[in-house]
């Protein structure tokens, strides 16, 4: 399994929010599309950034209310990891446990195509295991 086939399940719509955007308007668009991170693009095809939840919660603590008018750019992860549609799910498995990330844009050629969530990724592993747990009993059922 890999990136692509989490895709063609999800699809490959991802939630973008402007760099001059504000963090309040980003709390706003994170709510809207029920997710925890927003891909920083100025055309919906680049990546500038990555804004996530924790990000902002972090951010919070130490700026309070103040940080609602900010920027985005201000706030973002700028060395944001990406990943391709060919890599595999081990793979974004060991990626997001090591940098201890939750999304990943997918990135084809500089031109993002998608972002794949730690939750799309156990979902992804949860149905492999059981298809092979099925195939297993059918196996023995058959013996």
């Amino acid at each position: 399994m890999n990136v692509e086939n989490i895709l063609k399940r999800k699809g490959n719509e991802v939630a973008t929010i402007a760099p001059g955007a504000t963090v309040a308007e980003a709390l706003a668009r994170l709510k809207e599309h029920n997710v925890g991170a927003l891909v920083v693009s100025a055309d919906r095809r680049t990546v500038a950034g990555i804004l996530s939840e924790r990000d902002v919660v972090r951010r919070l603590a130490d700026e309070g209310a103040k940080l609602l008018d900010q920027p985005v750019s201000a706030v973002m992860t700028k060395n944001v990891h990406t990943c391709r549609p060919d890599d595999s799910i081990a793979e974004l498995m060991t990626q997001m446990t090591v940098r201890r990330i939750r999304h990943l844009p997918v990135v084809v050629s500089g031109r993002l195509v998608g972002i794949v969530s730690i939750g799309d990724v156990v979902k992804d592993r949860v149905e492999e295991v059981e298809q092979e747990a099925q195939a297993l009993r059918e196996y023995i059922t058959q013996a």
